[in-house]
């Protein structure tokens, strides 16, 4: 839940102001940077306490770690967030997850 309520929303929101808005909107960019980095913290807290979102790999962590991997497009710095950066680098060793990511290589 907290990815299709919070990961997706917001950080499609900050994408989309900070990078495809015709018109450039200070306050805008600046929430959604802020929430950005809320996001990142929350994950930072949750993944200090175990290797994967929910505790093993599931579903949470294979709809989350695409939006993260695009962490530039949100005015973050994985550099804040060991623990994402340490669960990103797990997950993006899996085959299959590399894979899949492939598709995101032209953006």
């Amino acid at each position: 839940m907290f990815q299709m309520a919070h990961i997706g929303p917001m950080l499609g929101q900050a994408h989309h102001f900070r990078l495809q808005a015709k018109e450039k909107l200070p306050y805008a960019i600046e929430r959604y940077e802020k929430e950005a980095a809320r996001l990142f913290a929350v994950l930072e807290k949750q993944l200090q306490k175990r290797p994967f979102l929910a505790g093993e790999y599931s579903i949470a962590d294979i709809a989350t770690y695409p939006w993260i991997m695009r962490y530039f497009n949100f005015g973050v710095s994985l550099d804040h967030y060991p623990a994402v950066k340490a669960w990103a680098d797990r997950i993006g060793e899996r085959p299959a997850v590399q894979r899949g990511m492939e598709v995101l290589k032209p953006l």
